[in-house]
């Protein structure tokens, strides 16, 4: 399509370099006194080897790690959802289900708790739950019942016990599922715009992160909330522009938000926004007159400097937002202390920041073109790219690849070293 060769033409451009990201850190983070450190006498590395492990004929969008490591689960724009076996050190393809009723491609993946089934969501009135088995009769469609004629669910979360699903959508609102009642349970007018991400809090599943491309991120509590008054208890402003996807630090205290203003976004929730703070990201908002998805990224857009209110911890610059709704993850608790903060990149790589001090701490190369998504493994040292690129060199591992949209997985050498016990209690 020439839309897509046209996102192409600017991944490729010489201004979607390096050299575009560089200085473009934010406020450097002072933790508070109390902040602990332990450290550890062993040590782990940095991923920084590219190797090549699977390739499509067509995009990336999603692949992702599920919660004990021994599976990876990948979406393509081929309609066909993989998963594979990585136990032991393995990579290998254990199962290919082909998905239903897609809209242009399957967006948003997420296994269950159990890890017995998988859900996805595309542009359509349903989320599909299948079992990992690949038993079509246990292929099932939710029912979310939207309004809208044109619908799709962007992003995907599944509760801790395994009963709900959480959904955010392209007309501003959040939808709950209830997996024993099968039936939608509730939809929250939540956003002014699209939600592009939604997230649980914490293990307990009654608070709820949602960001959308009207720049905010907003915290609802289950227990409050209410279908026919929906009250966020907080919100968070800050964005200059839309939010692409946020991830929970997994204690219900902090966040991160990824943003076509080029930047990444640490919250805690003990501070909201202010009423000036959600007026002057509002206002940011309407000015921005240029579309991520082919444009280039201007330089009106590249604003340092804070907004009025904004009550964000830390500001992260180094990475592109473009074409995609790119992600970012917290680096994992067992080998990092979650001392990291890593992207998606519009250039084909993975960056790494440095929770505390903001800083760039490795560029992982591998693709050509934009990187999705991005998952580390919950216990090894290793980080699997998904890609939507059209074709894609693996220079470290020297091996072309002539219909990329696939992945490549970063593994282990014997570089950048940190202790492993370091944590970051921001």
């Amino acid at each position: 399509a020439t839309g897509l060769q046209l996102v192409q033409s600017y991944s490729d451009s010489d201004e979607d370099s390096d050299g575009a990201w560089e200085g473009r850190l934010g406020d450097r983070y002072n933790p508070p006194g109390e902040t602990q450190i332990s450290l550890s006498r062993t040590f782990h590395f940095l991923p920084n080897y590219v190797s090549h492990r699977d390739s499509y004929q067509q995009k990336a969008f999603c692949g992702v790690y599920s919660e004990e490591g021994n599976m990876f689960l990948s979406a393509c724009q081929d309609q066909n959802i993989r998963l594979y076996d990585t136990t032991k050190g393995r990579f290998s393809l254990r199962q290919t289900v082909k998905a239903r009723d897609v809209g242009w491609s399957v967006l948003d993946v997420c296994f269950t708790p159990d890890a017995q089934h998988v859900l996805y969501s595309s542009w359509s009135d349903y989320v599909h739950l299948c079992s990992i088995d690949g038993d079509s009769e246990n292929h099932t469609a939710l029912d979310l019942s939207p309004d809208e004629r044109r619908f799709c669910v962007f992003s995907l979360a599944a509760s801790t016990d395994g009963t709900e699903i959480l959904g955010g959508a392209n007309d501003g609102c959040l939808y709950v599922f209830d997996l024993e009642q099968n039936k939608r349970t509730l939809k929250i007018d939540a956003h002014e715009d699209d939600v592009n991400a939604v997230a649980f809090a914490d293990s307990s599943s009654q608070l709820l992160f949602s960001g959308s491309d009207d720049a905010l991120c907003k915290v609802w509590d289950r227990r409050t909330l209410r279908e026919d008054r929906p009250q966020p208890v907080g919100q968070l402003a800050g964005h200059r522009d839309g939010i692409t996807f946020i991830h929970s630090k997994g204690d219900a205290r902090y966040l991160i938000s990824n943003s076509k203003d080029q930047s990444i976004k640490l919250w805690d929730i003990r501070k909201f926004s202010p009423k000036e703070g959600l007026v002057a990201s509002r206002l940011a908002v309407t000015q921005q007159n240029w579309d991520y998805r082919w444009q280039q990224v201007p330089q009106r857009a590249l604003k340092k400097h804070k907004l009025t209110g904004d009550t964000s911890v830390m500001t992260y610059r180094g990475h592109g937002v473009l074409h995609t709704l790119i992600r970012c993850r917290f680096s994992p608790e067992f080998s990092t202390g979650q001392r990291f903060i890593y992207s998606g990149c519009s250039t084909g790589k993975i960056i790494i920041y440095d929770v505390l001090t903001g800083e760039v701490v490795s560029k992982l190369s591998g693709h050509d073109a934009c990187v999705r998504d991005v998952s580390w493994h919950p216990y090894e040292d290793n980080i699997i790219s998904s890609s939507v690129s059209e074709t894609s060199l693996l220079r470290s591992a020297f091996i072309q690849i002539q219909h990329a949209g696939g992945f490549v997985i970063v593994a282990l050498k014997h570089h950048h070293q940190f202790p492993s016990g370091q944590r970051c209690q921001v």
